[in-house]
């Protein structure tokens, strides 16, 4: 029997894997006798074939056949990207950037003075 495969959308919360994101899904539970939603979170490790998916990425899972020993779900989707996070990183890599090419200025000076 062949069932429909699960889907589940979260938000990335780490790349640094290679091929691999973990994704973090929410879902609001009812309390069964006090009837409070609570929040339940719960972490996915995601095969990321291109290694697209950035942090703050709203993406959608699929269900996959066992990848390795922790992973059972594919990226199917990129939904949204983190804009803001987007431009943070951007601005972290200028300033590294700026920093290396100061520093390697600083060397080719100081080589060039005897």
């Amino acid at each position: 029997m062949t069932g429909r495969r699960k889907r589940r959308e979260g938000v990335v919360v780490s790349n640094k894997m290679d091929k691999t994101v973990v994704v973090v899904v929410e879902r609001l539970v009812r309390h069964a006798q006090y009837h409070k939603f609570l929040r339940q979170r719960e972490r996915y490790k995601a095969h990321d074939e291109r290694n697209q998916c950035q942090v703050g990425d709203r993406v959608r899972l699929v269900e996959t056949r066992p990848l390795s020993r922790d992973k059972r779900w594919a990226v199917q989707a990129i939904l949204s990207r983190s804009e803001a996070l987007a431009d943070a990183i951007a601005i972290a890599e200028a300033e590294k950037a700026a920093a290396a090419a100061k520093a390697q200025a600083e060397a080719t000076d100081e080589g060039a003075t005897p």
